[in-house]
């Protein structure tokens, strides 16, 4: 069975129909990226996981039917949003986010315990733990808001263009992070990315979406390696 599945799902902004049933899996401890140009639908697929648009479909997870569901429910069943633009609380500090992350937690001893372990993971975020977010370069801030995500102790992690805006070397340093924290936490992740070239390379399964819906799927390694598929959907 599925972590996830997506069954013809619509998603709509007002009147305007995004996405136009659109199905896809993605199996436990997986790494599946939907991938398309601006305007695709790869952002209004996330946010219709995370009940922040008006759908329709069937959207399971773990087996149970989630799409009647209200949005602030959705972090409760472990599924954490990184969304496009980080999303940081810029005024508070670095630790004071993480600690945000793990509102729907109880013990506040475990709290302490996976702040440190972000910390293990980013330990750039460590040396600036008194300092204000907002105060961040554009990578930490991508790095603290992936590790307020993992505060809530996912199992699947949604996350919306985590390398927009950064330098290639960033970047490159924040997709191995991510690997390791797949292989680590077993963590599953959806990913939305439009280098496709590096999302492909940390994927295990990629959709293409086209104008809301998806044209193709299949192994990332495939599609990373057929020239028709990079020169005709991918621009590389």
């Amino acid at each position: 069975m599925p972590l996830l599945k997506v069954k013809g799902l619509k998603a709509y902004y007002r009147q305007t129909e995004a996405l136009h049933g659109v199905d896809f899996e993605l199996d436990e401890g997986s790494i599946t990226t939907i991938l398309g140009a601006n305007g695709a639908g790869k952002t209004t697929t996330l946010r219709a996981i995370s009940r922040m648009v008006r759908t329709e479909g069937s959207i399971t997870f773990q087996g149970e039917e989630i799409t009647g569901l209200a949005s602030e429910k959705i972090p409760r069943l472990g599924i954490a949003h990184v969304p496009e633009g980080r999303g940081t609380f810029v005024r508070q500090s670095v630790e004071e986010n993480l600690e945000l992350g793990a509102y729907t937690r109880k013990s506040k001893s475990d709290v302490a315990d996976d702040v440190e372990r972000v910390y293990a993971y980013f330990p750039r975020l460590k040396e600036r733990m008194k300092q204000q977010a907002g105060t961040l370069s554009g990578g930490e801030q991508q790095m603290l808001a992936i590790g307020r995500a993992l505060m809530l102790r996912p199992k699947l992690m949604l996350l919306d263009e985590p390398s927009f805006g950064l330098a290639p070397l960033i970047t490159q340093e924040i997709y191995d992070i991510m690997a390791r924290i797949s292989k680590d936490e077993g963590a599953s992740m959806l990913l939305v990315e439009q280098n496709a070239n590096i999302a492909l390379n940390l994927a295990d399964h990629a959709y293409l979406l086209e104008t809301g819906n998806v044209v193709m799927s299949g192994e990332a390694s495939i599609l990373r390696d057929d020239e028709t598929v990079r020169r005709t959907y991918l621009g590389y």
